[in-house]
């Protein structure tokens, strides 16, 4: 049996989901997403590179910090809020008038590195990193994707 827990998601207050929600970061390129990202747009976090005029490299460091300042400036403007409990939540995805549905939720690493969790798409390794560094830098993930972080034993899911 595969080890899993709930936690409590870091997610835009209803009254302005639609405001801060984003197509995922790697169906645009910056200038596609800086043309759609309102002020409130997860874009802002999930491709920070379009907060600077000219654009910058979306991999540079300060590319990497400006994710960091902004998911701490929609928490404070409460754009962005934790929830008070920890749950395991169900989303639903319609795209071309098909709906899939999905559980989020925390499983642990090596369940997924064995196979036991079975991988929904075959990741680029590249984009892989790419999204590890955003949670090395202490930011949690922004993407409707799943992400595994190695346990240590006194972290390891019950």
């Amino acid at each position: 049996m595969v080890k899993v827990k709930p936690f409590a998601a870091i997610r835009p207050p209803k009254s302005i989901v639609e405001e801060v929600a984003a197509r995922p970061y790697d169906v645009l390129n910056s200038q596609e997403a800086k043309a759609e990202a309102g002020e409130k747009s997860l874009l802002h976090i999930t491709k920070p590179e379009i907060d600077f005029d000219p654009i910058i490299d979306e991999h540079s460091q300060p590319a990497y910090d400006k994710a960091v300042e902004n998911f701490k400036k929609w928490q404070e403007k409460g754009w962005l809020v934790q929830d008070k409990k920890e749950c395991y939540y169900v989303y639903a995805q319609t795209m071309n008038g098909r709906t899939q549905y999905g559980i989020v939720l925390c499983a642990n690493v090596d369940d997924y590195l064995t196979g036991k969790i079975k991988k929904h798409e075959l990741t680029r390794k590249d984009k892989e990193e790419d999204r590890m560094i955003h949670v090395r830098i202490r930011m949690p993930t922004s993407s409707p994707y799943s992400s595994h972080i190695p346990t240590t034993p006194k972290s390891t899911p019950s």
